[in-house]
């Protein structure tokens, strides 16, 4: 009898020791009833919907346990996606939470301010030259749907010029902290001033993650224990779909030496995948904080049997020497296969950083970089355009100071989509035009004339 209790006391302390547990004791007024709470975070490879994690209500208090393990946890809460993570009070990002397991039971209480999708009184960081193409593109090959973003050089609409291409992965996390997950990368803002200081440009597409699909989407090969397997699909979509669009109705240079793809983590695993297959199509990757790790075998397989030439490829690595302790190994392996199958040094650029980390952040600051290398060798500044700019003062919201039109013109009025809205006419000296339009930058454009105006 006595060992019994024994046995039952020490079961019972082993349950109460490893654990720790999470309370959300206060959530917004604008959560909706009976909404499914998510932990994500970096013991589950941030899944924003794993039913594993998912939180339970004791007496009205949303709660999960954790089971007891080493070192520190990164998390956040999610409603089943990042586009309904949670943010702060006005909205906004949040940095990612953290507790660090200590040996000890432990109960944390905790607040959520507010909902990314139900807002909160934030503000969209994303430039006037960004915009959402799509908020549902339909994927035939994955049979669903995906937002698509946009990003068109500042001189797009004032000159006949074409443009190289990044397609980029995790779109929500490019250009705006509102959608982002941990902070945006700020590539409008990147490419805008690069181009004020005379960078050619580029067009970017920015295709969001499917959120639970992300690791299916992005794992070329299936992980026993974490999923993927859909990574061909991906790429077929991309490639079969994506692509022609935007080279039918932008003004693109479509051949493999001016489209790039870029990726952090298994954004930089499915890019690699994707150059490796379709090399003829793609020959400038950006490889940021790769996880290779999650297929590497695979990975590495695929790269030794390929019979494409990577002779023309251009790769750039960039990634922290602490993030994992397998990173900058994996990338020296995978790097060696790619230049075992005629990527050259000359166009193979690796820096491993002691600060670098597995963050927004971090690739925030590494994106300039990356694109002025991959890019650098590339002819973009030998093109003429047509297109003569005039001078058009907005004096209020409906009057205009023309400048240089030496005869009355029609033009088109068109918006940052490139769709037309109205022909108006102008003509020398002080316009009065009745437009009637929501607040928005618009442009009046002829073959010869591309006036930029601000509603």
């Amino acid at each position: 009898m006595k060992s019994t209790f024994i046995l039952i006391s020490a079961l019972i302390f082993v349950l109460n020791h490893a654990q720790v547990t999470l309370r959300i004791t206060q959530m917004p007024a604008n959560t909706p009833a009976n909404a499914t709470i998510y932990f994500a975070g970096s013991i589950n490879n941030w899944s924003p919907n794993n039913t594993n994690f998912t939180l339970t209500d004791v007496q009205g208090i949303k709660t999960i346990t954790i089971p007891e393990g080493s070192g520190t946890v990164q998390y956040k809460f999610t409603r089943g996606s990042w586009a309904s993570v949670e943010g702060n009070a006005s909205g906004g990002d949040i940095a990612n939470r953290t507790f660090t397991y200590n040996g000890q039971p432990q109960t944390i209480n905790l607040t959520v301010q507010s909902w990314k999708d139900l807002g909160g009184g934030g503000t969209s960081t994303a430039a006037s030259n960004v915009q959402i193409l799509n908020a549902n593109f339909f994927m035939p090959q994955l049979n669903r749907s995906r937002r698509i973003w946009l990003y068109l050089p500042p001189d797009y609409h004032t000159t006949n010029k074409t443009y190289p291409v990044i397609y980029m992965h995790d779109g929500q996390n490019l250009f705006d902290n509102l959608t982002s997950f941990s902070g945006e990368w700020q590539v409008d803002e990147t490419l805008n001033s690069l181009h004020q200081n005379g960078n050619y440009g580029a067009i970017v597409v920015g295709i969001d993650n499917g959120g639970s699909e992300r690791i299916n989407e992005y794992g070329p090969w299936n992980n026993p224990q974490y999923g993927g397997g859909q990574g061909n699909l991906y790429m077929d979509f991309i490639i079969e779909t994506l692509k022609p669009y935007i080279d039918a109705n932008f003004r693109t240079k479509p051949q493999a030496p001016y489209t790039a793809m870029i990726g952090s983590s298994l954004g930089a695993l499915i890019s690699t995948y994707g150059q490796v297959r379709f090399s003829t199509t793609f020959e400038k990757i950006g490889s940021f904080s790769p996880a290779y790790w999650f297929n590497l075998t695979d990975l590495s397989n695929y790269v030794q049997n390929t019979t494409s030439s990577l002779s023309n490829a251009r790769y750039y690595f960039v990634a922290g020497q602490n993030e994992s302790s397998t990173m900058v190994t994996n990338i020296n392996t995978i790097r060696g296969l790619l230049q075992s199958k005629g990527l050259s040094s000359n166009n193979t650029f690796t820096k491993i950083d002691s600060y670098g980390t597995h963050t927004e952040a971090y690739w925030r600051g590494e994106f300039s970089a990356a694109y002025q290398w991959l890019f650098a060798t590339t002819p973009l500044s030998n093109e003429t355009t047509t297109v003569v700019e005039k001078t058009l003062v907005q004096l209020s919201k409906n009057e205009f100071y023309a400048k240089g039109i030496d005869t009355t013109k029609t033009f088109e009025l068109i918006d940052t989509k490139g769709q037309k809205i109205k022909l108006l006419t102008l003509q020398e000296g002080l316009n009065t035009l009745s437009l009637d339009l929501p607040a928005g930058i618009y442009f009046l454009k002829r073959d010869d004339i591309s006036l930029k105006i601000y509603q």
